[in-house]
């Protein structure tokens, strides 16, 4: 296998893929809200809040919503230009989330975004649906 060294701009890369995740993020809290309000729910769709954007990430979702029966909804959003298969990232803090709050958790995966945005919701078990490979690894000293 040959390795190529190239050089790339990876701060602005980082920054772009920032800027469409949460641009689809704000695009999923709006969709929620509106849906919730056509179900006769203000009280619901009121209360839907962006985590990653009000209280930082880490919490293993971005959107905390709600069903129109009032059910939990906390939703992870993964956004891509590419096509309904282009890869993405998922952490692992988000995988375990996923696993222990099932019932509640779901991925809103919004692709082909900056042309004409499409989305679908995957349940867990995530690797139900997608590949799972792992793309870093932590070193500790033995």
């Amino acid at each position: 296998m040959l390795h190529v060294a190239k050089k790339f701009d990876v701060a602005g890369r980082d920054e772009r893929n920032r800027a469409l995740g949460r641009a689809g993020e704000e695009r999923v809290v709006a969709h929620e809200r509106s849906a919730l309000k056509m179900a006769g729910r203000d009280d619901l769709a009121r209360k839907v809040r962006w985590i990653s954007e009000e209280d930082g990430d880490g919490a293993g979702y971005d959107i905390a919503s709600f069903t129109p029966d009032g059910q939990e909804r906390l939703i992870e959003v993964k956004t891509t230009n590419g096509w309904e298969r282009t890869p993405f990232y998922i952490s692992r803090n988000e995988l375990a989330v996923a696993e222990e709050r099932r019932s509640e958790w779901c991925l809103f995966r919004l692709w082909n975004f900056s042309r004409e945005p499409k989305a679908f919701e995957l349940r867990p078990p995530l690797d139900a649906h997608v590949s799972l490979t792992a793309t870093a690894f932590q070193a500790s000293f033995h």
